[in-house]
């Protein structure tokens, strides 16, 4: 079994800026500057000969290349259920329209459709009984991020490894756009 994701990854200069964005938040775990990426569809596990025919499907995607803005910073769950603190991405007909094509890509392969609404964000940390002040200042602080516009001319299939510490991902294959 392998475990995979389709991911929209960014320049070294933009996962920087990002990066640069964690700390002060105790009970948060920051997303390591490399891991940085927009996810577009996670795969989850499946056979390595599934994962082949993932991969022929996706790269038959034809899609124009776009540019993308992160927009903002702000948090998923609330309280003590805070799970998430995440960049935004302005709104983009052009990401949609990819992520569309990817998911129907995946489901021609006999993976279940997404059930959950496609609702772009980087990942920046994962919160663990982290204060809910210290996540209010958090976003208030950073709330004026913004990055780009930020071209992007691929989309990437990932394989991620689970350990002790934080995934490992690797690229499997990039799907270019134009």
């Amino acid at each position: 079994m392998i475990r995979l994701f389709v991911a929209l990854d960014f320049p070294e200069d933009v996962r920087r800026r990002l990066a640069g964005l964690g700390g002060g938040v105790p009970g948060a775990r920051w997303t390591d500057a490399d891991n940085l990426h927009l996810t577009l569809r996670f795969i989850g596990e499946v056979p390595e000969d599934q994962a082949a025919e993932i991969d022929e499907s996706l790269a038959q995607i034809a899609a124009p290349a776009f540019d993308l803005v992160l927009d903002g910073v702000g948090v998923y769950g609330s309280g003590r259920n805070a799970r998430v603190l995440w960049a935004g991405v302005e709104r983009s007909d052009a990401l949609s329209h990819l992520q569309s094509k990817v998911e129907s890509a995946l489901v021609r392969c006999g993976l279940p459709a997404e059930e959950r609404k496609f609702s772009p964000h980087v990942t920046l940390a994962r919160l663990k009984d982290a204060s809910k002040d210290r996540i209010g200042r958090f976003v208030e602080e950073r709330g004026m991020f913004r990055a780009g516009p930020i071209r992007v001319d691929h989309f990437t299939l990932y394989r991620s490894h689970l350990g002790k510490g934080a995934a490992v991902y690797e690229a499997l294959s990039e799907y270019g756009l134009g």
